[in-house]
């Protein structure tokens, strides 16, 4: 399933780039309309047979087929009349700008289809190859994993990208199931890059440290070591960049424990209401480690019992604003979505809520990471019933209620 969220326009530079770009289409139409208002005044004199020649190979380079029809239309239409008004049909004059708007018009129309299918087939190459990065840096989510129900929802705030710099995995580990949902400072390929080296290192270090500070060490020392590659990185992300992140495991017992690095509190909803789960000592995030001057992390826990639901999320989500300049209140949407239902129902109504909310448009990343505890007799019928694994980013997915 499509998520229905894209960006809006970037402000600056891009946004007078669009404005030219709207300005350019209009060019030809408006030269079309002057050369209307010269046959119909005095002016007429003027000769402006190659002004209305020249509309529709102007409206080729951009505006596409549709545009190229559209000014062939209109000049056509104004010489139509300006010949008619003029009284000048058996002119030779006429008949030749006819014939020329006619030529000139069909190899512009030919040019501008071949143009667009050229550029669809490269636009379907690129999302090809970003549906493979997609399906190597964030892979599907289980939707079972030991006693946990999981489900996860993925947008690119980039206009028609499927990565960014949001980050998240859930792993069964012989220490229980081991989650982490991060986000990378900047966005773009330094982006992805950086989510590429935290992802690395946790899905090695899960199986091999039992300690969750350990764990969150390992990916701060891959991105270190990835940012100290000559060339990698540019220099304001080197500068600048970090990564907030936060790592949780459920083990067998009804317990969550949290390694948090700057990262928004993951939330845990119970009985319909919801509640943070803030790190006892507030943490900066992976890449600033310098600026710990004690312990490099405290593992806190808190109680996870069957029917909770804890949802790891990134600030994509509650940093979303609506066109009244609001932020979106992601603890009442959950309490106010419906009860029941699998997780990536759960998450599907949490992803409606948000749509609603930023009226479809998204300026930053979303990542949601959902761990549904299940009771005993939930989880034997899961396990006589398995099913299938969670989709592609974007959609949510789940296991069977």
């Amino acid at each position: 399933m499509r998520v229905p969220l894209r960006s809006p326009p970037r402000p600056g530079a891009s946004g007078r780039h669009q404005v030219l770009f709207v300005l350019a289409e209009c060019v030809p139409f408006a030269i079309a309309l002057l050369v209307l208002v010269i046959e119909l005044t005095p002016m007429h004199f003027l000769y402006t047979g190659p002004l209305l020649t020249a509309t529709p190979a102007l409206a080729a380079v951009t505006s596409g087929p549709r545009g190229t029809l559209a000014a062939t239309a209109l000049a056509a239409a104004v010489s139509i009349t300006t010949a008619t008004h003029n009284q000048a049909w058996g002119n030779q004059m006429v008949y030749s700008n006819f014939l020329a708007l006619f030529l000139v018009s069909a190899a512009s129309y030919t040019m501008s289809r071949a143009v667009r299918r050229r550029s669809e087939h490269e636009l379907n190459r690129i999302r090809r190859i970003a549906a493979a990065a997609q399906a190597v840096l964030l892979r599907p989510v289980p939707a079972r994993l030991g006693p946990l129900r999981t489900a996860s929802l993925y947008v690119a705030a980039e206009s028609g990208a499927q990565i960014g710099g949001d980050l998240y995995e859930a792993v069964q580990t012989r220490y229980g199931v081991r989650m982490i949902v991060g986000d990378v400072r900047g966005k773009g390929l330094p982006a992805v890059r950086a989510a590429a080296a935290v992802l690395g290192a946790f899905r090695e270090a899960v199986h091999y440290e039992e300690d969750l500070v350990e764990v969150i060490r390992h990916c701060e020392e891959a991105l270190r070591r990835d940012a100290a590659v000559p060339g990698a990185v540019d220099e304001e992300a080197l500068v600048e960049g970090f990564v907030t992140a936060v790592v949780a495991q459920v083990p067998d017992g009804a317990v969550v424990e949290l390694v948090n690095r700057g990262h928004p509190a993951p939330l845990l909803l119970r009985r319909g209401e919801v509640r943070p789960l803030q790190p006892a000592v507030p943490l900066p995030p992976l890449g600033l480690g310098e600026f710990i001057a004690g312990p490099p992390g405290i593992t806190d826990a808190y109680p996870f019992l069957p029917g909770d639901r804890l949802l790891l999320h990134t600030d994509g989500v509650i940093e979303a604003r609506s066109p009244q300049n609001e932020f979106f209140a992601l603890p009442e949407a959950m309490e106010a979505a419906p009860p029941g239902g699998t997780p990536g129902q759960f998450l599907d109504a949490l992803r409606r809520d948000l749509v609603r909310h930023t009226g479809d448009l998204l300026t930053d990343d979303v990542a949601m990471l959902l761990a549904d505890r299940a009771d005993r007799d939930r989880s034997d019928r899961d396990r006589a019933d398995p099913t299938g694994r969670a989709g592609r980013a974007g959609a949510p997915t789940g296991g069977p209620p």
